[in-house]
């Protein structure tokens, strides 16, 4: 198999890093797979060297900030997707094509839509295409926060992920998403084919004991802290949250962790701790009482969500994340604005320590997200 991504999958600190990291770990039972991935960041022999295990051949395709910006600039006279267009490097498509003809795949993996123009017009064997999420969803939520000036640019990639993601359906045998939710939201005439494959979360968080941290947080959030979404969660924590809890006539401690803090988020540091990257993330939730997710915008199923479940943490998001987990308020509280978030974390702090409800939430995660179920249904639908 060719598994080609438009990021390295190692480190983990992205989902689409996370997604194709497990399904390489998982397939490798399966298939001999020669991985070809796009990168716009240095990629370490270390990081390299973690994925080896899983890889018969590795082929990093560098690809450059800036020139990577002038193809978006190029592509506004276009119709392709602007994605797509940062991607796609004239040179970098012969490598791939140059690979494929040494290689003689028995099947093609692709994540995500950014990477499609590389091997859509290969015929020589069935392709599947791992939509992950569905990015137009995602992008036309933004259209409203972008500044004013920025607004059509976001408004021209909306239409023209929309149809990019309709066309480019036909070139693939199989496809995968996340969520019910995301393919609801797939403009096409055969959606209902594409595979719902959830994402997982691994043994270590189902398994983690720690006994030497106390809970010195009562809200925590993790994520991906340069991601718009995550960005505007960070916001509503502090600017609206906090707010609300000092009318109140409470004050609580809240934790933020994840890799890559933005300067909007940073500015917050003298009101919430912000720890930046954590080399084990498992930390942050375990000092924390209840996990919050103030998610308004963004697509598919929260990693974060399931990592905090796997862990036993009460959690309360908005029902845009709560969707795609499928699961009663029992499990994941839900709520739309600060009113609504305050109330019901104070509920949660109440009882974040009930050991009965801990343990609930960790089997409806071993039930029902596990990876090596998700990617053998995931090999299942390639070979089927």
């Amino acid at each position: 198999m060719v598994f080609i991504t438009s990021r390295f999958p190692f480190p983990i600190e992205k989902g689409d890093k996370l997604r194709a990291y497990y399904q390489l770990r998982d397939l490798s039972a399966f298939w001999e797979i020669h991985l070809i991935a796009l990168s716009d960041v240095e990629v370490t022999e270390a990081h390299k060297e973690a994925i080896e295990p899983f890889c018969a051949s590795i082929q990093v395709l560098r690809i450059s900030k800036w020139m990577g910006f002038l193809r978006v600039f190029f592509g506004l006279f276009g119709q392709r997707p602007f994605q797509t267009s940062y991607f796609k490097k004239w040179q970098h498509k012969r490598t791939v094509s140059k690979r494929l003809a040494e290689i003689q795949p028995d099947h093609i993996f692709a994540q995500l839509i950014r990477t499609t123009e590389y091997v859509k017009d290969y015929h020589d064997c069935h392709k599947t295409l791992d939509y992950m999420d569905i990015l137009s969803a995602g992008v036309q939520r933004r259209i409203e926060l972008a500044p004013r000036m920025l607004r059509p640019i976001y408004e021209s990639e909306w239409r023209r992920l929309l149809k990019y993601e309709h066309l480019i359906f036909d070139y693939f045998e199989n496809h995968a998403i996340i969520s019910v939710q995301d393919r609801e939201q797939l403009m096409h005439p055969q959606k209902q084919k594409v595979h719902v494959l959830p994402n997982g979360v691994d043994e270590h968080f189902l398994n983690y004991e720690n006994p030497g941290l106390c809970k010195d947080y009562d809200l925590c959030f993790v994520g991906n802290l340069s991601y718009a979404p995550n960005i505007e969660a960070v916001k509503f924590i502090v600017t609206e949250l906090l707010p609300e809890f000092e009318r109140r006539g409470v004050q609580f401690s809240v934790l933020v962790s994840g890799a890559n803090p933005s300067a909007e988020v940073l500015r917050f540091s003298d009101l919430i701790t912000i720890t930046g990257w954590v080399d084990d993330i498992r930390e942050s939730y375990a000092r924390s009482k209840v996990f919050v997710a103030p998610m308004f915008i963004g697509t598919g199923l929260q990693n974060k969500l399931l990592e905090a479940l796997a862990l036993g943490l009460p959690c309360v998001t908005t029902p845009l994340a709560h969707k795609p987990l499928n699961c009663d308020e029992e499990i994941v509280a839900k709520a739309e604005n600060s009113e609504e978030f305050a109330t019901i974390i104070l509920s949660l702090l109440a009882d974040y320590d009930n050991l009965k409800k801990r343990e609930m939430r960790k089997l409806f995660v071993q039930k029902n997200f596990d990876w090596k179920t998700i990617n053998t249904t995931l090999n299942d639908v390639m070979t089927g």
